[in-house]
């Protein structure tokens, strides 16, 4: 079979705009009907790919194939169909965008197949209609698709032969979440610091915190007064399949462990999963215990164990405290298993306990059920994979409304498919399961048949009902990591992927069919197929074990709404993270083969990819449930019989077939919108009320400057006021020495000296010179002493000098002229100080 050839690098060009052989004519309308369709004749012809594909693809995405003019028969819609090293991604042609539907990761596929359809022949043109040659992909998530390629082409085969290739890969590290690396999207945390914490809570001591040192050196045994933590399991040398660090009761030795670990099947023994906080009560879980075929082997390390769980806690005064062991299985499979040794505990060896079987179908019976359902939406859904017009495209019949309303309703509707009946079996051994430790303050084991299926099934959904931590997104995360992951459900067999040991050979189921005389595709549904692949399809141990979980936990949703912080939105994108393998979480079956194959730190984190698509929107994230109130449900869920009545999950199984059921809940998405509006607004009006913050602080500032500038204003007042003072009385100083003293306004002093009262006094005018760097006192003996000298002073004392002589003289006795002129000196010094003192400029300068 030859390869179809590799596409070049550099891609540029568009889909079918730069292709000369293709006509307007030849091109497929996307509006069109799947009959109308006429095929060209031409090879597939080697094309770039189009630029602005680029910006869908992922890291390290790579393309491998693609094909031209390929129609989605679901939605008779026309584009190019890629298959890359991680997806089946379909272009449209008409709106150059991804269809959803079209588009579905390789891990996704659970099985395609080739199938031939021709049509019925037009009159004398026998030979000229060619047949259609379809793909059909039938994926995990509930969808079936339908893809039409040209005639006498390549491109189906190309595709098929790619599918073939890369969507079943011979090993683990061949998926693609080995290829981008350590992204943003690496956890910053190993899981086994996570599964300590947990411990750490469960306990009581919250306040301890694990570390990667402390699991390196193993000084996380930590106890309280009834359970410790063991590390018998560190190097799963005891239990391959369980978590290396183990919950048991205080009374039971490490020896004793390694003991009764031989009586369970694969090791599991008794292991405590959660623990009240105030009574003790215990969830444990196991496997079956090995009895044998007539049902009387014993052991008693294990039946000591097991009576720890309940023994071992404050009994209870009114009567004793009671053990239930719970047996997912039917009675009738719990007694079959007994001829490969396995079985069933008896009552009358294990005291005060109580035996009961829930029932619950095994793996194989669950993939069929899922198969049959998913055949069932597709025939009946607006939107099927046979391109015709079901039920719900002429508009008679809804799934809405009173069909899906109960119990008995859903299942007349539903056919024969029985997985509501399964989920229903599920949803009431765990309700009955948390009854049980909630309102007696037992004890409860629960045990399958290996112990990683149906009891992880219900110890966690009891988990879920019973603490309401684990009721929000931190603590879901918690619950899947410690009773999925750390205790071993086997995901890569129950999903269909390789692992590290021994699963490397899974069967692929691909079929081909042909058919003649249909007018549209021949529905081939996904749980029938030729008998070669309904053998292999029997064989594998795939099974949807963690959907039919998630689909328990969307009930629980949709019957309390008030008391989960997550979303169904939040709860399908965990499915199809998980289903798509891009991240390395669920990878291997179980904790040591995900650590011998490097899983932490060769692949993302599924937990940091959701994390992050939180925080653009915050609390107004689709993942985010807007009704949720922690304050109503504080306690333990414990929902009546009556209620425990399920119905398709909208969100999950409708939104491929009938995408507008899928969107029924547009109370939520209303009340999301609302509160996205709301969170706009609140941001607006926290920035209006900073501005008028800012505002009111800036006008206070300018209020205590201007309270400032106000007094300034008084205090230069004040000092002008007193500095008028001043002057008056300098003036009637000088006034007093016979002066009169007039200051004008450029600065000058005019001082009028009056020589007798009976002549006509002589004025003076004159400016006062400025003395900086000679003292007063000295200037003036220099002034009297020289006669010759003129200036003011002499003038002053000629005039006011009665014994002064014509010719210079002086007839004052004993100096008394030159005791004058000293003073009047120094009266001089303070009027050139005055002067020097300008009012506006010292009084109004801030200091």
């Amino acid at each position: 079979m030859a390869m179809p050839p590799r596409t070049r690098s550099g891609r540029t060009t568009p889909l079918h705009d730069s292709d000369p052989r293709f006509s307007e004519s030849d091109r497929i309308d996307g509006a069109g009907s799947w009959d109308a369709i006429e095929w060209t004749k031409v090879d597939p012809v080697s094309r770039s790919i189009p630029q602005g594909l680029q910006q869908f693809l992922l890291e390290a995405e790579q393309v491998i194939v693609e094909g031209y003019g390929v129609v989605l028969v679901n939605t008779d819609e026309a584009g190019t169909l890629f298959v890359t090293n991680y997806r089946l991604l379909f272009l449209s042609d008409g709106s150059r965008s991804i269809i959803g539907l079209g588009t579905i990761p390789l891990a996704t596929i659970e099985k395609f197949s080739k199938i031939t359809v021709k049509l019925p022949s037009a009159p004398r043109q026998v030979d000229k209609n060619p047949s259609q040659r379809l793909l059909q992909v039938i994926g995990k998530d509930m969808r079936i698709i339908v893809f039409g390629f040209r005639p006498r082409t390549k491109q189906r085969r190309g595709v098929y032969d790619a599918l073939v290739r890369c969507s079943r890969p011979a090993r683990l590290w061949d998926l693609y979440a080995f290829v981008p690396g350590p992204s943003k999207f690496s956890s910053n945390t190993n899981p086994k610091v996570r599964l300590l914490n947990e411990y750490f809570r469960l306990l009581g001591l919250g306040s301890y915190q694990a570390s990667s040192r402390i699991v390196e050196d193993g000084s996380y045994t930590l106890a309280n007064d009834w359970w410790r933590i063991s590390s018998i399991n560190s190097n799963y040398a005891m239990c391959p399949t369980y978590p290396f660090a183990l919950l048991i009761p205080n009374t039971i030795s490490d020896a004793e462990i390694q003991q009764a670990c031989s009586f369970r099947a694969r090791c599991r023994l008794p292991a405590i999963s959660w623990c009240h906080p105030r009574t003790g009560a215990v969830l444990a879980r196991s496997s079956q215990p090995m009895v044998g075929l007539m049902m009387n082997m014993r052991s008693n390390v294990d039946e000591k164990l097991v009576a720890a769980l309940w023994t071992q806690v404050v009994g209870i005064r009114e009567r004793r405290r009671k053990l239930y062991i719970a047996d997912a299985r039917p009675r009738k499979n719990a007694l079959a298993n007994g001829a490969m040794g396995g079985g069933s505990e008896s009552s009358a060896n294990y005291s005060q306990s109580e035996i009961v079987f829930f029932g619950i179908d095994n793996i194989h019976a669950m993939r069929e059920s899922l198969a049959r359902l998913r055949d069932y939406v597709d025939t009946h859904g607006a939107i099927s994979s046979d391109g015709m017009s079901s039920y719900l495209r002429h508009g008679g019949w809804t799934w809405g409304g009173g069909n899906l309303s109960s119990m008995s309703a859903s299942v007349s509707t539903l056919g024969d498919s029985g997985w509501l009946s399964h989920v229903q079996s599920v949803l009431a051994g765990s309700a009955w399961i948390a009854a049980r430790v909630a309102l007696e303050s037992a004890s409860v084991l629960v045990h399958c048949s290996d112990g990683w299926d149906r009891t992880t099934q219900l110890v966690s959904l009891a988990s879920l009902l019973l603490d309401p931590y684990y009721r929000t997104i931190k603590g879901f995360q918690a619950l899947v990591e410690k009773d999925w992951l750390a205790f071993g459900h086997p995901f890569s067999d129950r999903l269909g992927i390789p692992t590290v040991s021994g699963s490397d050979s899974l069967p692929c189921e691909f079929s081909r069919q042909s058919s003649t005389g249909s007018m549209s595709p021949v529905r081939q549904t996904s749980s029938s197929s030729s008998s070669q692949s309904t053998s292999s399809h029997a064989q594998n141990n795939s099974s949807p074990i963690f959907l039919q979980w998630i689909d328990c936990v969307s009930q629980l949703l949709r019957m309390y709404p008030f008391a989960f912080e997550f979303s169904s939105v939040f709860l399908v994108d965990l499915i199809d993270s998980m289903l798509s393998c891009r991240f390395g979480n669920f990878f291997c079956n179980s904790e040591k083969e995900r650590q011998q194959a490097g899983v932490y730190d060769a692949c993302g984190c599924l937990w940091m990819y959701l994390a992050d698509l939180r925080v653009s929107d915050g609390r107004s994230h689709v993942h985010y449930n807007h009704f949720y109130d922690p304050s109503k449900f504080q306690g333990p869920l414990l929902p009546p019989a009556a209620a425990l009545a399920p119905t398709l999950w909208p969100q999950f199984h409708l939104r491929w077939a009938c995408p507008a059921e899928a969107q029924a809940g547009e109370i939520e998405a209303q009340c999301r919108d609302m509160a996205k509006k709301i969170s706009e607004l609140q941001k607006a009006k926290d920035l209006a009320e900073a501005k008028v913050r800012e505002s009111a602080a800036t006008i206070e500032s300018l209020t205590d400057d201007l309270r400032n500038e106000k007094i300034s204003s008084s205090s230069a007042k004040d000092w002008g006021r007193r500095s008028k003072k001043e002057t008056e009385a300098i003036k009637r100083a000088i006034q007093s020495l016979g002066c009169k003293v007039h200051f004008s306004e450029d600065g000058d002093c005019f001082v009028g000296i009056e020589n007798n009262p009976t002549e006509i006094p002589q004025k003076s005018s004159f400016s006062v010179p400025e003395m900086h760097d000679q003292s007063p006192d000295a200037s003036a003996c220099a002034d009297v002493a020289d006669d010759d000298y003129d200036s003011p002073i002499s003038r002053v004392c000629e005039s006011l000098c009665p014994l002064r002589t014509r010719d210079g003289g002086c007839r004052w006795p004993e100096a008394g002229c030159a005791q004058f002129g000293s003073q009047f000196v120094g009266l001089k010094a303070n009027f050139d100080a005055f002067e020097t003192l300008s009012i506006y400029d010292s009084y109004f300068e801030s200091q």
